[in-house]
C-alpha cells in the first residue's frame, strides 16, 4: 500500500506545480484578494476532480479527439473570461478592495470550473494517474485508497504553498502586488487563447 501512497504524493506534486489555468488562477485570486481569502480556493479539485476521476475511468482507453477538441474551446473562452476579470483588476487597481470583494465560496466555485473546464484533469487521469488508480483498486480496495489520499494531500499541500508565497509577494507593495496582477491576467489570457487554438486545430 505504501508503494501507492508515495506514487500518489508524487503525482499529486507534479500536478500541483505544473503551470496551468487553475495555479494562474490561484496566484491572480492571491494577488487581488490577499492569501487568506484565497486559501480556501485550494480545496476546489477535491470538488472537481471527482467526476474528472469517474469520467475517465470509464473511459480510460482513450479521450475522443472531438471532446477534447470541445473542452479545449469551452475552457479557453472560460479562462478568457478570467483574464479579462484579472485585467479588470489590474487596471482599477486599489489596495483596499480586498475586504469588499466575494467572499471564499464563490471563489471555490470559480476554482472548480476552472478545473472542470481545463481538458489537462482529463487527460492527466486518463493517461497518467488513472492506469495507477484502476490497477491499485483492482489489487485492494486500500491500494486504490491510498493512491487517491496521497495524491490528494500532496496536491492540497503543495497548492497551499504556492498561495502561501504569492501572499507574501503581495505584501511587498501595491506598485508590485498591481504588477504581478498585470502578469497573471497576461498569463491567463494566453492560456485560453492557446487552449482555443488547440481545440480548433486539434491536437498535433
Amino acid at each position: 500500500m505504501w508503494l501507492y501512497i508515495i506514487q500518489g504524493i508524487g503525482y499529486g506534486f507534479a500536478a500541483a506545480v505544473q503551470p496551468g489555468p487553475f495555479q494562474t488562477y490561484l496566484i491572480s485570486q492571491t494577488l487581488s484578494k490577499g492569501w487568506k481569502r484565497t486559501f480556501p480556493t485550494v480545496l476546489a479539485p477535491l470538488i472537481s476532480d471527482g467526476p474528472i476521476i469517474a469520467l475517465c475511468l470509464l473511459v480510460l482507453s482513450q479521450v475522443p479527439a472531438w471532446l477534447q477538441r470541445f473542452l479545449y474551446i469551452v475552457g479557453g473562452s472560460f479562462i478568457l473570461y478570467l483574464g479579462y476579470g484579472a485585467y479588470r483588476a489590474y487596471k482599477n487597481f486599489d489596495s483596499n478592495i480586498s475586504s469588499r470583494e466575494s467572499g471564499a465560496p464563490q471563489g471555490v466555485i470559480k476554482a472548480a470550473l476552472v478545473n472542470l473546464l481545463n481538458p489537462n484533469p482529463y487527460l492527466y487521469w486518463t493517461l497518467v494517474t488513472g492506469p495507477i488508480l484502476l490497477t491499485g483498486l483492482r489489487e485492494t480496495f486500500a491500494h486504490g485508497v491510498g493512491f487517491i489520499a496521497g495524491f490528494f494531500a500532496s496536491l492540497i499541500l503543495t497548492l497551499s504553498a504556492i498561495v502561501l508565497v504569492f501572499g507574501t509577494a503581495r505584501q511587498l507593495g501595491p506598485k508590485v502586488n498591481r504588477a504581478l496582477l498585470g502578469v497573471s491576467a497576461i498569463a491567463l489570457s494566453c492560456f485560453g487563447v492557446y487552449q482555443l487554438w488547440r481545440g480548433i486545430v486539434g491536437p498535433q
